[in-house]
């Protein structure tokens, strides 16, 4: 049997997954929930075999529910679930010890054997996702002015920036203007969507 626990901010889909996976006899929910927070809480009191999860959770994406359950139960592995195909996101999966990710449009029998994979300790990756990976433009970003412009994703300002990383202020706006440059950016908002879009952030 592989204890379960839930999380997706849509009611209607979290329950139909509910439904779903009942049916089948090897699934057991334990929880189900729209809150990152509440599936840590159900991992560390209910010890499930597997979390479930959307990466757009209400209070938490759930990259980081992911890197929460790896740190605090341990035995617990993480299925990430996505509604579209990003750029970045199997890295992100990765670099949050999740064992899968796939399309929120999987078949119901493809996202069950999935689990079951993931449950045996098989990683699992949707084919689409991880094409998408692989076409994703290079990053042309040093590490430090990829530690800039997440800065600067967090709404720093400059001044904020060169406090932060201990540099001198025209450095900092030395970097951000050959951010702007090297991925054809018309302002630091542009800058940090561009990033966004293409997985660099």
């Amino acid at each position: 049997m592989i204890r379960m626990v839930i999380g997706d901010p849509a009611p209607l889909f979290r329950c139909g997954l509910v439904a779903m996976l009942d049916q089948m006899s090897d699934f057991e929910v334990v929880a189900a929930t729209d809150s990152a927070k509440d599936v840590v809480r159900a991992g560390l009191e209910l010890r499930p075999d597997v979390a479930l999860l959307d990466v757009d959770l209400l209070d938490m994406d759930g990259f980081a529910a992911s890197d929460t359950l790896h740190d605090e139960v341990p035995e617990c592995l993480s299925v990430l679930m996505t509604a579209r195909s990003r750029p970045g996101d199997v890295r992100r999966a990765a670099a949050a010890h999740a064992q899968g990710l796939v399309l929120k449009d999987t078949s119901p029998d493809g996202l069950a054997a999935a689990i079951r994979k993931v449950a045996r300790g098989q990683r699992v990756v949707d084919p689409d996702l991880a094409f998408t990976e692989l076409s994703a433009a290079e990053n042309p970003l040093t590490d430090r002015e990829h530690e800039v412009l997440v800065l600067a994703s967090e709404g720093k300002s400059a001044d904020q920036i060169a406090e932060t990383l201990l540099l001198a202020i025209g450095t900092v706006r030395n970097h951000l203007s050959r951010i702007n440059r090297k991925i054809g950016a018309r302002n630091r908002v542009h800058a940090i969507r561009i990033a966004e879009e293409a997985g660099w952030l």
